[in-house]
């Protein structure tokens, strides 16, 4: 087993009342193909270079839950009850709704040409073509019906392969799935004394997957990473987050780089591994 130790780098953010800061929320981030880090907060989309410093601002229609940018540079900002879809160059933006499948939408992603939306209201992750219609949905062909969720989020990556990588916390699981929604497999467990193992009533609460899986937990807070077949790597991180925080929003970036979102301090975190 290889495991990694990971260094801090800096953050991000943080709470008040400046540009860069946040001063209630902190919800998603997205990073688009030039290494930007978009993040959805409050009602706005803050992005950020690769030193951290904001380069622009837009605000959302509602409050923004989540966020992604697809390869063409569109912004995807999920709300509650829909979802909006951004212009970059002008920041104007087309809506979808539908409340039959978009109920409150607190993740985003693509897989091949369809959208990804992680519905927290239907406990489940909608696939979407390009132009919003429903194509199927993903993770309630269960005996529960759906994501067992008590943190009231769907969180969710998808690896380059086009797998789907959920959190499932109620089941102390991350769990594989295709696009057409069939389960593929899963890892985790239940355990209070093994790290590779999940505590508490519902962890992991959120996922990013890239060459890694990161999860983060709450109640107390962490960020760990596994393998892409499920094997545990190592607790990249737990004391910097406030020991209140849940749902941190986790996303991965390019050669092992990884943010974490405090939702108490409102910061955003950043990782990498070490040298061996």
């Amino acid at each position: 087993m290889a495991h990694f130790h990971y260094r801090q780098l800096g953050s991000i953010a943080g709470k008040g009342a400046a540009p860069h800061q946040f001063a209630q929320s902190l919800t998603g981030m997205a990073l688009d193909g030039h290494g930007m880090l978009h993040v959805a907060g409050d009602s706005e989309i803050k992005v950020f270079d690769g030193t951290g410093k904001l380069q622009r601002r837009w605000p959302t229609g509602r409050p923004a839950l989540a966020v992604a940018v697809s390869r063409e540079g569109w912004v995807y900002t999920g709300e509650e009850g829909q979802i909006e879809i951004f212009d970059p160059a002008t920041k104007s933006a087309r809506v979808w709704r539908d409340p039959a499948v978009l109920g409150r939408i607190t993740a985003i992603g693509f897989a091949s040409d369809t959208v990804l939306a992680g519905d927290a209201a239907g406990r489940a992750i909608r696939r979407l073509d390009r132009s919003g219609r429903c194509l199927n949905t993903i993770g309630t062909d269960s005996n529960v019906g759906g994501l067992l969720i008590p943190n009231g989020v769907v969180s969710f990556g998808v690896d380059s392969e086009g797998i789907i990588h959920a959190a499932n916390p109620g089941k102390h699981r991350v769990e594989r799935y295709s696009a057409e929604g069939k389960l593929l497999g899963h890892f985790g467990k239940f355990s209070f004394h093994e790290l590779a193992g999940f505590t508490g009533c519902c962890n992991p609460t959120n996922i990013s997957v890239a060459d890694r899986i990161y999860v983060s937990e709450k109640a107390g807070p962490r960020l760990k990473a596994y393998s892409l077949d499920g094997e545990f790597l190592g607790v990249i991180a737990a004391d910097c987050f406030d020991p209140n925080c849940k749902n941190i929003s986790v996303q991965a970036g390019a050669h092992g780089r990884v943010y974490a979102a405090d939702t108490v301090k409102l910061k955003i975190f950043v990782f990498e591994p070490e040298a061996a």
